[in-house]
């Protein structure tokens, strides 16, 4: 297989690059001087795209490549894909599902106890001296806060099986009532804000979903609750969480993730209620390792005309 074009779209772990390198013909899309120049003088070799939650394969780009067979993602989430154009052009899409739920789960009960044990200001005091004249002040308990959860998939179901373990009620908002006996169901996701104090949101990101949490929805969580966003960043109207932390609306925020990464709101920086990640919710040694061979492997079994691993079309 090492003269079957694979396109890179963006650099990813080098494990994945190297591994590329061994099995296959890699070109590296950004090293091109002129991306336009380098798909036109080489769309005839190039059989197979890897892309990430980033950069994947817009209508663009599939048009410019006649001979892509498959698009493997190093990531789960879709929404940088032009599935309908991927269908009429009977090419193959996988992701990387199952692999990377704990982490993101992890990190989502991360954020909420950094937001409401105040664990990075905590971690300020002291590095700044505070602590030699005064105590800190009180922060809040997690334990047995009511958490709702947009979105009850692999991901939304591994945080409510964690927020469990704190003694928190869970409920949920999700396109159907699923059979968990133990979870409350909300059909509209303002009824869920307004019975939570902690809503987090796992769910796909698609048009539906796109400002699924806006003002109304902010505000039915109200000055007291806490938004964590471990999904895409465009599930959130920026603008409106903005101005919700800055007047009072909305007691506070953990964000993994932006609308137009890597900007992100410099109103956000000086907030104490505030904790934002880079995009790293399954960001570990482990995780990254896990999903980059299941990348190769996708790849690898298409090529060998076996069963994809974790196809989507």
């Amino acid at each position: 297989m090492d003269r079957i074009g694979v396109l890179m779209l963006c650099p990813m772990l080098t494990y994945l690059e190297e591994e590329l390198k061994k099995r296959f013909k890699l070109y590296r899309l950004w090293d091109a001087s002129s991306q336009n120049d380098f798909l036109r003088g080489n769309c005839d070799s190039i059989r197979a795209v890897v892309g990430n939650a980033a950069f994947g394969a817009d209508s663009e780009l599939i048009e410019s490549l006649p001979k892509l067979e498959i698009v493997s993602s190093y990531s789960v989430g879709l929404d940088k894909i032009d599935l309908v154009k991927c269908r009429e052009r009977g090419i193959r899409v996988t992701n990387t599902p199952d692999v990377l739920t704990d982490d993101v789960a992890d990190a989502a009960i991360g954020l909420t106890l950094a937001i409401l044990r105040r664990i990075c200001v905590c971690d300020q005091f002291v590095r700044s001296g505070l602590w030699k004249n005064r105590d800190f002040e009180l922060t809040a308990k997690f334990s047995g806060k009511s958490v709702g959860i947009v979105g009850l998939g692999r991901i939304g179901t591994a945080i409510a099986k964690r927020a469990e373990a704190f003694g928190c009620p869970i409920s949920y908002y999700s396109r159907s009532k699923k059979p968990i006996a133990n979870f409350k169901f909300y059909s509209n996701i303002v009824d869920l804000a307004s019975n939570c104090q902690i809503l987090i949101v796992a769910c796909a990101l698609t048009e539906e979903t796109r400002h699924i949490v806006n003002r109304e929805v902010i505000d039915a969580l109200g000055p007291k609750g806490i938004l964590i966003n471990i999904g895409r960043g465009p599930h959130v109207d920026e603008p409106e969480l903005v101005s919700a932390l800055l007047e009072g609306r909305l007691g506070g925020a953990g964000l993994d993730v932006f609308e137009k990464e890597p900007e992100v709101p410099e109103q956000l920086f000086g907030l104490k209620n505030v904790v934002l990640l880079p995009h790293v919710g399954s960001d570990t040694v482990e995780t990254c390792k896990a999903m980059a061979d299941l990348v190769l492997r996708n790849l690898e079994a298409h090529f060998l005309n076996k069963p994809l691993l974790t196809p989507v079309i």
